[in-house]
């Protein structure tokens, strides 16, 4: 089976300096966008402070299968490490809806020959290393340890981005910025957009690796506030007979760390028994938005995809399959753009989000109102009840949130 390239090689490239698009940030979101517009012969430089891709890892991992081939990526065993069929969701004390699809629809999904996963939990770092070669086999050029410095838009329908790669200070001239820089985009603030976050929206999330924890091909969810405060938590096959537990809680509904809640829900949920023997490999965390998408995504020569623009499920905090389809709306709407020659005034550039809200915006946007509402409630009981039967319906194969 042929493999991608060592990352290394993504150093090779270009010296020129002026491009069709400037992409800070190498994530799903910004290497999506590099990829399709390149192979529609735009001339696309993505940059990235850091060193190695997918990391630090603060993602389970999850992506539907759906969410893959819709913006042309063929499963690999080069990034994949568990096949997902359905889903496990449990109230606080552990009653459960089961939703697989080997049951539901099981002469389509299934380990055996000729059917197929609903999903996959994929290694983060191979998986981007993995989009990011997709990119560069299209034509764009990448450099990593590059810093995005600045940008100011020049008059003439370019704008120019300051830089510093390894210790060189650059100067790159483009028609257009993408900014695909992650949550609190840098980009974002250079054009004056407001990408702060309410700190009532950022889940405080902990994750171990662990292994003698078994699973049965299910993504698991817990919901409840005596586990995880305002946010749920997790246990996910990892592949190999490891597995992912880890919670996120909104730090403003708790006096204590997720680190406590971690521990507690491995020692005294319904699942203890089940975690008596885990051994922890590897332990992962930080921050994940449970906001509203940015109301504005857009400025002069400027749009932001993916994270920066809180493209994330309010609900679940996944953000893979809306980063992919969101850079893939990114991409589709300026190769048009700048195909059709026009003026990347702000007023102009708007088209993009008005494309990305009738796709995917508007739902979020929805899924965002039923978030608030149900932690609004100031009774417990009844909030537990309402994000148990929302997750519940969420997951269902009737959901009208799938492709989000």
């Amino acid at each position: 089976m042929a493999r991608y390239r060592p990352y290394f090689t993504l150093y090779l490239g270009s010296m020129d300096k002026q491009y069709d698009l400037v992409i800070v940030g190498s994530g799903p979101a910004g290497a999506t966008v590099g990829r399709f517009a390149a192979q529609a012969g735009l001339k696309v430089l993505i940059i990235d402070k850091r060193q190695e891709l997918g990391a630090p890892i603060q993602c389970s991992g999850a992506v539907s299968r759906h969410a893959l081939e819709e913006v042309g990526i063929t499963p690999n065993a080069e990034f994949i490490q568990e096949p997902i069929y359905g889903f496990g969701i449990y109230n606080q004390i552990g009653d459960c809806t089961t939703i697989d699809y080997r049951q539901l629809k099981g002469d389509e999904y299934g380990p055996e020959k000729g059917k197929k996963p609903l999903g996959y939990v994929v290694d983060r770092r191979r998986f981007d290393r993995y989009l990011m070669t997709m990119a560069e086999r299209a034509g764009a050029i990448v450099w990593l340890k590059t810093e995005g410095l600045g940008y100011a838009a020049t008059g003439n329908g370019h704008c120019d981005v300051q830089m510093r790669r390894f210790n060189e200070f650059l100067t790159i001239r483009t028609r257009i910025l993408v900014g695909a820089d992650g949550l609190q985009s840098q980009v974002g603030k250079w054009a004056g957009l407001r990408t702060h976050i309410k700190i009532t929206e950022l889940a405080s999330c902990l994750q171990y690796v662990v292994d003698q924890v078994e699973t049965e091909g299910l993504l698991e969810i817990i919901t409840g506030h005596e586990w995880a405060p305002g946010g749920y938590a997790w246990v996910f096959p990892k592949g190999h007979g490891y597995a992912e537990i880890g919670l996120g809680v909104i730090p403003t509904m708790t006096q204590q760390n997720a680190q406590w809640h971690l521990k507690k829900f491995m020692e005294q949920s319904f699942f203890q028994k089940r975690f008596k023997n885990a051994r922890i490999l590897e332990i992962q965390g930080g921050g994940v938005p449970l906001a509203s998408p940015l109301r504005v995504q857009f400025a002069d020569n400027l749009i932001l995809v993916g994270d920066a623009a809180r493209h994330v499920n309010p609900i679940t905090g996944g953000g893979i399959h809306t980063a992919l389809s969101g850079g893939y709306i990114a991409a589709s709407f300026l190769i048009d753009f700048l195909q059709e020659d026009r003026d990347a005034s702000a007023k102009n550039m708007e088209g993009y989000q008005e494309q990305w809200l009738a796709a995917l915006g508007n739902k979020m946007w929805k899924l965002h109102g039923i978030k608030t509402k149900i932690f609004h409630n100031q009774n417990i009981v009844e909030r537990d009840q309402q994000l148990y039967a929302t997750m519940s319906d969420y997951f269902s194969p009737h959901s009208e949130y799938k492709k989000i």
